[in-house]
């Protein structure tokens, strides 16, 4: 996916159009990751749309919860997700960071 060691630099246009790509991706994996939280509040603790985006808004940037959970079905649906948003906020950094971390790192590994 990304240029081997022995190969130039990308030129500054075709980094920032894979940098917008790899926005793309994590634009994907958030739209995701809120839909799942969003239906989950919505079904197991029967929180209208707007709490429940920001519930899981919340939970996804690793703010915490807003709403109390008040049955063990909306509290296990809230403790999955909370797993879940850890995991999918460490995969949108990544994702996010990739491209500009591989370019550094290439840069600094060039043979001139």
């Amino acid at each position: 996916m990304f240029e081997k060691p022995h190969q130039k630099l990308l030129s500054r246009k075709e980094y920032v159009s894979r940098q917008l790509r790899f926005i793309l991706y994590m634009i994907v994996i958030m739209t995701f990751s809120l839909g799942i939280g969003v239906g989950g509040y919505m079904i197991t603790a029967c929180l209208p749309f707007e709490d429940a985006l920001l519930n899981t808004s919340m939970i996804l940037t690793g703010m915490g919860p807003v709403n109390v959970m008040d049955d063990s079905a909306s509290k296990y649906f809230a403790s999955f997700y909370a797993l879940h948003s850890g995991v999918a906020f460490f995969t949108m950094m990544s994702v996010f960071l990739a491209p500009a971390i591989h370019r550094l790192l290439h840069k600094m590994n060039i043979q001139e």
